[in-house]
């Protein structure tokens, strides 16, 4: 069985999205399988990071299909299936909490609201596989102030992993870190990889990410112009140059929020006013 052959996880079938009556991407294709590893490329402004989020419903799905786990997205419930990582410079400094609290709020959506939230031996397995997967098991008690900015993404995408999602959403996961943590950020996203974990990994950094990405998605304008393997993307690269060495936050002024109840968005945790791409 090829990889076309499996079901999508993710579909999108001429699908737009943006800000009330305002699109920023139209007409999306796409489909992600399971093992798949999805650089989304574009350059600034393309609409790159309003395509994933739009999956999450932090955006406006205004046309077209969306299905996830072959079920629309308007009636899908279950996003403890999506581990999302926003892109973040750092974590909010005005709220004091370790490591494995941090991490720990990925278990909230195994929890039933209405009841106290009491960690189990098998949530604290989980935290703890999840420290080690990004290699903070020797910070798990560390105040998250106390890390440096390559280490709060790690943190990051420890939360998203203690929901055991069944694919990782990421946004900008090795911006505004220097090459050191980059390299580090790159061996945990390969660690996933080998696991046949399914990625989508908006980045403008390809070449810290070359060895373990499957696909390449370029978006330009609002338009998926590009969707292939990283060799069919290597014979194009002229076409697509500006689309890897850019970074933007496309988003920060238009004032995006969660608009389907059980979304990600931010928290508590999160910096006020953290930059949106």
């Amino acid at each position: 069985m090829t990889t076309t052959d499996i079901a999508p996880i993710i579909e999108l079938r001429r699908a737009s999205f943006g800000y009330a009556d305002h699109p920023v991407v139209t007409g999306a294709t796409l489909a992600i399988r399971r093992g798949e590893v999805v650089a989304v490329l574009g350059p600034n402004g393309s609409g790159k990071s309003t395509l994933v989020r739009g999956l999450l419903g932090l955006n406006d799905h205004l046309g077209g299909d969306v299905e996830l786990f072959g079920q629309p997205r308007e009636s899908f419930t279950d996003f403890a299936k999506l581990g999302y990582v926003p892109q973040r410079h750092t974590l909010s400094a005005s709220v004091r909490a370790t490591v494995t609290e941090i991490v720990a709020v990925g278990r909230l959506s195994h929890h039933r609201w209405w009841r106290p939230v009491i960690r189990s031996s098998q949530d604290a397995a989980i935290i703890d596989r999840a420290l080690d997967v990004v290699g903070l098991n020797d910070r798990a008690h560390a105040d998250v102030a106390t890390l440096s900015g390559g280490q709060q993404r790690r943190v990051l995408i420890a939360r998203a992993l203690a929901s055991n999602p069944d694919v990782l959403l990421m946004d900008e996961p090795t911006a505004g870190v220097d090459t050191a943590n980059q390299q580090v950020l790159s061996e945990v996203l390969a660690r996933l990889a080998a696991r046949g974990t399914t990625m989508v990994i908006v980045t403008h950094e390809l070449a810290a990410l070359a060895d373990i990405v499957t696909r390449i998605v370029v978006v330009q304008g609002g338009h998926i112009a590009f969707d292939g393997s990283r060799d069919e993307f290597a014979s194009r690269t002229g076409e697509f140059a500006s689309s890897a060495d850019h970074h933007h936050h496309e988003d920060e002024s238009r004032g995006a929020r969660p608009r389907l109840p059980g979304a990600p968005s931010s928290g508590p945790l999160d910096p006020q006013g953290g930059a949106r791409s």
